[in-house]
């Protein structure tokens, strides 16, 4: 399983629905593991809505339909995710109030920990994208459109802190360039899944 990880609006699901489809098309069992941002009622609600504010509920929604999506881990030669668990934590303790001694806070803390116990073993490599693109013209990265350059150094933190190594993705490339950039250290990754034959 490899996750791919970055800022709100570095391209990370148009990076993920490519790599899949590269992978389909020479006949890997690929899956891709899409946001679960980008199907919440929760995050619907806020955004879309404009009704409430970001929570701890809607953090920790969050946190574990990253986790309960991994269940498809079974069947397939390759997962790619679109980001991990550790991006939630990032997420949350920008967005949300977490004095020392709050529930809030308490909650936060035990999601780092369960990152740092589960995380480095269940990626066998994590991408980290450095570019951002506009994000003001999509209703989902509205509101924290602010937070983009917090957001991705928090979120290497969160990642540092919870053991994933981050391979960074050269700056500039254009989507090919990513796809082929990942492939060559995806690839030794497949050697061993049955009935795969790499292709030129």
């Amino acid at each position: 399983m490899v996750a791919v990880e970055g800022t709100h609006a570095s391209g990370k699901t148009t990076l993920v629905h490519a790599l899949t489809a590269h992978y389909r098309a020479r006949g890997v069992l690929v899956e891709a593991l899409p946001e679960p941002a980008r199907s919440s009622p929760f995050i619907e609600q806020i955004v879309i809505h404009s009704r409430g504010d970001f929570d701890l509920d809607t953090e920790v929604d969050l946190f574990g339909a990253h986790l309960s999506s991994t269940r498809a881990t079974r069947h397939q030669q390759l997962l790619i995710c679109d980001k991990t668990p550790v991006n939630v934590l990032a997420y949350a303790r920008l967005l949300l109030s977490a004095p020392a001694g709050s529930r809030t806070g308490a909650v936060l803390d035990a999601m780092a920990s369960f990152c740092r116990a589960w995380a480095p073993g269940i990626y066998d490599a994590t991408f980290w994208l450095p570019d951002t693109y506009p994000a003001h013209r999509d209703p989902l990265r509205a509101r924290v459109t602010h937070l983009q350059d917090q957001t991705g150094q928090a979120v290497r933190a969160a990642c540092a802190d919870a053991g994933l190594t981050l391979h960074d993705v050269p700056p500039g490339l254009d989507l090919a360039s990513r796809v082929t950039h990942l492939t060559r250290r995806v690839e030794p990754l497949l050697t061993t899944a049955a009935g795969y034959r790499p292709q030129p």
